[in-house]
């Protein structure tokens, strides 16, 4: 994929977050537990290719092939917060009509990644990623990283920008790039949109679903997601 940062700035990524889990993920705000919140839903996290195993995961996270440079994620697995689920199904369905299908790059992310985000990403990029002391939707459940891929290739269509890529081009209103590459990107949002999601003002690919502020911030790991989906 194709990163904003130089080879030395990936360097000091690279260095930070090997320090970030050497220390246990305490950082170096000394935030050690996301933000307390009350009178939020229960949650009910279900995984995506449970509802639908035809959409597509291509889980960044889970690989090096990310702007950390480093697999933060165990294993490539998509959790989302039901209602959001379903919608994102719904989106999936409506486009296999046409031969596309949603290729997913993130669902939930425990509340510890998002800080080591925010710890290894260069000040004048974090505009890019959410403030810890704040929580991200994606902790809540509720923001979903997402593309279109052809069903018969299984490839990727064109979009401005690359997944993760922290420049105007990741913008949903850019207004360079190909014909193909808008207009693929603006049929995402309008499909998404119509199913009560929000697209994130600095990047195409991120969606945030209407109900986000009813629930809490979690940190639990996709084996405690999946236990309690399954109770």
């Amino acid at each position: 994929m194709k990163r904003a940062t130089t080879a030395a700035e990936r360097r000091r990524l690279y260095i930070a977050v090997v320090l970030f889990f050497f220390a246990g993920a305490i950082g170096v705000s000394g935030q050690n537990g996301p933000p307390k919140e009350e009178s939020k839903r229960e949650a009910d996290l279900i995984e995506l290719i449970k509802l639908d195993p035809t959409i597509k995961l291509d889980i960044r996270y889970a690989t090096d092939n990310n702007f950390v440079g480093k697999k933060v994620y165990p294993e490539a697995r998509a959790f989302l917060q039901r209602p959001a689920a379903e919608a994102v199904v719904r989106v999936h369905k409506r486009l296999a009509v046409d031969g596309l299908g949603l290729a997913i790059f993130d669902g939930y992310r425990p509340w510890a990644i998002t800080k080591l985000f925010w710890e290894v990403t260069p000040e004048d990029k974090r505009k890019f990623v959410a403030n810890p002391e704040r929580g991200s939707k994606h902790n809540r459940g509720c923001a979903v990283d997402l593309s279109i891929f052809e069903l018969k290739t299984g490839k990727l269509v064109p979009m401005p920008s690359d997944y993760d890529e922290f420049t105007e081009r990741a913008s949903p209103d850019y207004a360079g790039g190909t014909e193909e590459e808008r207009r693929n990107r603006d049929l995402l949002r309008k499909l998404m949109e119509a199913e009560g999601f929000t697209v994130n003002a600095n990047e195409w690919w991120h969606f945030d679903y209407k109900d986000w502020e009813s629930y809490a911030i979690y940190d639990i790991s996709f084996e405690e997601a999946e236990k309690a989906s399954s109770n």
